[in-house]
Formats: structure tokens, sequence, C-alpha cells
């Protein structure tokens, strides 16, 4: 949902597609579909109409209101010729979507395709390990209204703009930390040369860039010093991060972007889907669904509670070229529950770490979680996890839902050392598990 601007010549390939006008109704049969397939292997694949010279949408009508068109079997051709045109262009821009497809604005490149190469990103870099880090808060506050919610956290997003060697890249960004931390989608900085940010008050800075994680389309990006000195307060404003987990469906959220450069745009919505698994590129992404209108330029930027709280950032959404079956309110965020730990993981080491492995079923049942079977050679297994036993507590902390085992999970890295406390026919154990590399 970036979105990439014209630097001389359209950067990318034009396809263009004359349709003939159906009987009874249909498209104006001097129109042409221009597909503008975009640099970004993770663009939207946008889709604009525009008159052919010489031709009106008024004898258009003339000419439905006579019957004319393209005869049935013909017009079936065409339709599977728009179809295999359609999903080339799909395949060829490594995840965009054409006709009800999901775009997933980031994500692992295709290896066998040359489209998919990953370009290099030669952002003046900055340091990593420097003791930053992003924290998840889980206490709630009041309900805010709209205007509330805009008033606090728009002063802490950002326009990010890069520079390319197609082009300029135009995404969102959401600053957490008062020294000029900013978290953006991956995708926005691909291929980046040089990068620069625009505050709400139209003020523009030079960043540099810290880390990125294809696969999870986050990346970091850091105003230098230099920068924040030049400033009155030589500090920004932050945004505070929520737990996306204590979400629901129905809740109000809002998301804060610059689509199509228009800076500062709020648009409002409610969680539509908790967890929702989305398949991509043959690998599954756990995202938070919302209706929120989402448009090029939204990616990177903030999706907030009502409590004015960031609880994930913006990434894709379904898109139609098809205007006689639009494709509206379906956009997705990643949730914060997962961006603690990538984020702080590119922070620390510029990577993220692998994730571990505990090797058991659980499901919320009794009085904790029901192990429902334990994985052979697993570290569950070499410390005694029994199928049948209920964990009633890991690292200390209550158990009551499978999220809450996953949030504990999520502190921890492979070597580290969990303790569950079990519930096995009445009687109270710990077992401690040294913690493996997960295995896809």
């Amino acid at each position: 949902m970036g979105e990439r601007e014209k630097a001389g010549p359209l950067p990318g390939e034009i396809v263009e597609v004359y349709r003939a006008a159906l009987p009874g109704g249909g498209r104006d049969p001097r129109e042409v579909v221009a597909c503008y397939r975009q640099p970004d292997p993770r663009e939207v694949v946008e889709v604009y109409r525009r008159p052919v010279p010489g031709g009106t949408r008024k004898s258009a009508a003339r000419n439905r209101q006579r019957g004319r068109g393209v005869p049935p079997g013909r017009r079936s051709g065409l339709y599977r010729f728009l179809l295999c045109l359609a999903v080339l262009i799909g395949l060829t821009a490594a995840g965009r979507i054409v006709d009800h497809v999901l775009v997933r604005t980031g994500g692992r490149p295709q290896e066998d395709s040359a489209a998919h190469t990953t370009a290099d990103i030669t952002i003046p870099s900055w340091p990593v390990d420097q003791g930053a880090g992003l924290s998840v808060s889980r206490a709630q506050g009041e309900p805010l209204s709209a205007q509330e919610v805009y008033r606090r956290l728009n002063p802490a997003v950002v326009t990010v703009q890069c520079l390319t060697g197609e082009g300029v890249s135009i995404g969102t960004g959401v600053i957490f930390s008062e020294d000029g931390y900013i978290l953006t989608n991956h995708h926005v900085v691909r291929g980046g040369r040089q990068c620069q940010v625009t505050l709400d008050s139209g003020y523009s800075m030079e960043v540099c860039f810290v880390a990125g994680d294809e696969d999870s389309d986050l990346a970091v990006l850091k105003v230098p010093p230099g920068e924040l000195m030049q400033m009155p307060l030589r500090t920004l404003p932050y945004a505070v991060f929520g737990d996306s987990e204590q979400l629901v469906v129905g809740d109000p959220v809002y998301a804060i972007g610059a689509p199509r450069r228009l800076r500062g745009t709020l648009t409002n919505g409610i969680v539509s889907a908790i967890d929702r698994d989305v398949e991509v590129e043959g690998r599954s992404m756990t995202l938070l669904q919302t209706n929120a209108a989402l448009n090029s330029g939204n990616s990177g930027g903030p999706l907030i509670s009502e409590r004015g709280q960031v609880v994930g950032i913006n990434v894709a959404k379904y898109m139609s070229d098809w205007n006689r079956d639009s494709v509206e309110g379906l956009g997705f965020a990643i949730p914060s529950a997962y961006l603690e730990r990538i984020v702080n993981d590119l922070l620390k080491w510029g990577e993220v770490q692998p994730e571990p492995r505990i090797g058991i079923w659980v499901q919320a049942e009794g009085p904790g979680l029901f192990v429902s079977s334990v994985d052979a050679g697993t570290a569950a297994e070499a410390a005694g996890v029994r199928a049948g036993d209920y964990i009633i507590a890991a690292q200390g902390e209550e158990m009551h839902t499978n999220q809450d085992l996953f949030r504990v999970r999520r502190t921890l890295y492979v070597g580290d050392e969990l303790t569950l406390t079990l519930l096995r026919e009445g009687e109270t154990l710990e077992v401690t598990l040294e913690l493996e590399e997960a295995v896809d």
C-alpha cells in the first residue's frame, strides 16, 4: 500500500487492453484499461481507466442501446485473456492483488523469479544495539473521541519518502521514541537510496536506516542527532503502543496515514477479525483485519485503538479491478503483540532471531491450558510434560488462554529456559524446558 510516484518515465511496464461494449451495459467500448505494474514487487497493481482519444462515454451509451458489442464467444475469450493477464501481472508483481487477491506489501521473494529479486537498501545506516527498544503496554486508558485520538497520535505519524532507483516510494511511519526511532513497512524503504520523513507540521528531515525484515515487512528508521539539534525541543512526539491481544471484534479503531500523499488523513472502522491467518506467497501471516479505509500511502502507518494506543501497523488490503464487484473494507495490520519481539530484535541484532519451539499442543480448558499432545523429540517431551497435563503457569504467570502462553514464549529465545507449572492428577509440579529452534 505504499505509493510509487513517477520519476521521469513511468516505472514499470504498461499493459493496455481495449474492451468492447457488452450488450445491455458494461464498459465504454472506447475505453482503455491500463494496468500499471509498479516497480516494487509488493505494491498494489492499480487499475486506471481512461478514454481513448476520439471516443466518449456518450457514444458508448448509444452503442449499448443499439445492442452492439462483442459476440458471446469472443466475449468469453476476452474474459479468459483478461483473467490470464491479471494472473500473470499478479505473479510478476510478487504479491500484488488483482480481482479479489490479497495484497501483501511484504513477503519472502520467490527464488525462481527475477522479478522478486530483493533490491539493496543504501540509505545511510544507523548502528544497532544502541539501547533503544519498543515496549507494548498492557495498561489501557479511557476511551477517547476521534478528535482526541487524532490530536494525540497525529504528531507522532510521519510521511516516509524514499528515493529509489525507479522513482519515489511514499508510505507512512510512526515514531516510537523521543530520540527519533520510527517504525514503518519494509517495502516502503525497499531499494531506497535516500530517505526523509515529514512531520505533521510539514517539517522534513533526513533519516537513517537501522534494520529491516522482509518476511515480516517491518523496518526501523532513525532521525540522526544532527537533525534533532535543529528542532526547538530536540525531541519528537512519540506514540504509545498497546496490546493487540486485548482487542475484540467490534472494537473501534483508527488509521492515520498519507494515502495519495494526503498527509495526516484519519480513517475509522472496527476490528473485523482477530488473528486472521492469511496465506501469501506460501507463508501464513497472522494479522488484524479491519474495515478502516486503507489506501496506497497508508503502508507502515498505525492502526490505533479508541484509547489512543497503536495496536498494529497497516500492511495490506484486498482490492478488485472489477467495478461490478468491488472490494471494500478489507484491510490488514500487523498486530502489536508481534511487533515488540520483531522490532527489538532488529534494534539489538539487526535481524530477527529464530523463534523457539515448545513442542506441545494446548487448548484453554479447566484450570489452565489442557495439553492435548506432546511432540516427540521436543524440549517438552524431554522435560516430562505429558498429554493430559494442565499448564497453570509459565514463568510464574498464570495461564488462561493460548495467547497467554504465546506471549510468554515471545519473550524467550533459543537456548533460554522456560519453567512450566503443571497440574497432573491433582498434584502440582514444575518442569523446566530448554527451548530449541522451531522447525518449519
